[in-house]
């Protein structure tokens, strides 16, 4: 269920200008505020980097996550110069699994046989694999990550993914263009689960097809650990005495796993 609210940052003078902005939550940000969405007025002009800054006054339980929350402009990791407008969306969220620093990069556009998705089913590892598979390839090579059952010796009964769907569509299909601009390749296809998942089942699968294999094995690497870096994907560990989101470097967490 959704929660929103609609809250004033500030008492504003009649003359000063303002906007109305909408704000998304995730993970443990979202735990931490108590709200999936709220709406904002914020005063006029605004940055990035201002309107962040009265949302965490706003917010004061989101002091906790420190320097390391993410902030995001229309489904775009946001410079803190970056002119807030009326009706944007914004979104405020703890680093992805692999870490809190973003680059920030022009892709092209991702080649015509590539495909990125998210799901809520079950992932056929090997029908992904296939549609990779071109005769002009050489080989083809992928990845299958998994729910484990046991971390740093703490069972685990199930899994919960969340996703930033719109901006982590647009970040996979990034990271495809990079990977035809840094690797020798084919095609590439990433699908990765969301919602819950049972022991075993699994979360992400990468394969990449190449005229050789040295290409298609770098650049299935690369490619899991940008998306572990990038892609607004977040993971709940959900053990017999409690749960925990798995948050990456530089925030406060009891757990800093950064496996999927």
């Amino acid at each position: 269920m959704i929660h929103q609210r609609t809250h004033r940052l500030k008492s504003v003078p009649l003359q000063q200008s303002t906007i109305t902005v909408l704000v998304l939550f995730f993970g443990a940000a979202r735990d931490a505020v108590g709200h999936d969405q709220v709406n904002l007025t914020l005063d006029s002009p605004a940055t990035a980097e201002s309107a962040k800054s009265e949302i965490l006054s706003a917010y004061p339980t989101l002091e906790r996550f420190g320097r390391s929350l993410l902030f995001a402009v229309n489904q775009e990791y946001a410079e803190p110069g970056r002119e807030i407008r009326e009706g944007d969306e914004l979104a405020l969220f703890p680093p992805v699994s692999g870490g809190a620093e973003v680059a920030q990069t022009s892709a092209r556009e991702t080649e015509s046989n590539d495909f990125f998705e998210l799901t809520n089913a079950p992932i056929d590892v090997g029908a992904v694999a296939r549609r990779v598979v071109l005769p002009e390839c050489g080989a083809t090579v992928t990845l299958d990550g998994y729910a484990r059952e046991w971390t740093k010796g703490r069972q685990t009964l199930h899994l919960v993914y969340e996703a930033y769907e719109p901006m982590a569509m647009r970040e996979l299909k990034r990271l495809g263009a990079e990977i035809h601009e840094q690797f020798e390749i084919a095609h590439v296809g990433i699908v990765h689960r969301v919602g819950r998942l049972e022991i075993g089942e699994t979360s992400v699968v990468i394969a990449v097809s190449a005229p050789h294999r040295r290409a298609a094995f770098a650049a299935c690497e690369w490619a899991i650990r940008e998306l572990k870096r990038t892609v607004p994907i977040w993971k709940k560990e959900v053990f017999a005495d409690g749960e925990v989101w798995v948050e990456g470097e530089g925030v406060s967490s009891t757990s800093q796993n950064r496996e999927r």
